[in-house]
């Protein structure tokens, strides 16, 4: 069980802080398409791949005092901070965590919008179909959000990169 709660504090060691819940979300969604040891189950819901699982292991983390959580007031509704405390990076040192290319993985992935990732997410989601039945999945489903071609097509880009990313480098 703590091994699951340690995978998660080590994405916090290695992204920094995370700002947003729906970041987080898909941060750790594509990083299980990606092969990470992530456990955690996904369903899709209104921003894409969601698990409720998750979100109670983020609030666990909190409660036991390894992560910070900050909410504050952005015009008309909350933003969520997110980062790893002193006591969670005790327990790290106690708990290692051997997930080779993480941190390169999730520094980028934070560098990214939560628009963005809830686009490569919703590929990442759809990949069983083919590039033209994602697109019209994408553009129904995420209609509010008014994706391009162009975005959907650096999307797909996006995540080979990641993918290139977690591949192990020879000495």
């Amino acid at each position: 069980m703590l091994k699951d709660h340690a995978k998660l504090l080590q994405v916090f060691l290695s992204a920094g802080e995370i700002i947003g819940r729906k970041k987080l979300q898909k941060m750790i969604y594509i990083a299980k398409k990606l092969s990470f040891p992530f456990q955690e189950r996904f369903q899709f819901h209104f921003y894409g791949p969601y698990s409720e699982e998750l979100t109670l292991r983020v609030e666990e983390l909190c409660n036991m005092g390894f992560l910070q959580e900050e909410m504050e007031q952005k015009g008309g509704y909350h933003q969520y901070r997110y980062a790893l405390t002193p006591a969670g990076r005790e327990f790290l040192a106690v708990n290692k965590v051997d997930m080779p290319c993480l941190d390169e993985c999730f520094i980028d992935m934070n560098g990214q919008s939560a628009r963005f990732l809830e686009l490569v997410s919703t590929v990442l989601y759809f990949n069983s179909l083919s590039k033209e039945e994602v697109a019209e999945k994408v553009f129904t489903l995420k209609s509010k959000q008014n994706y391009t071609l162009e975005e959907l097509d650096e999307a797909y880009q996006y995540i080979e990169k990641l993918k290139t990313k977690t591949q192990t480098k020879a000495p």
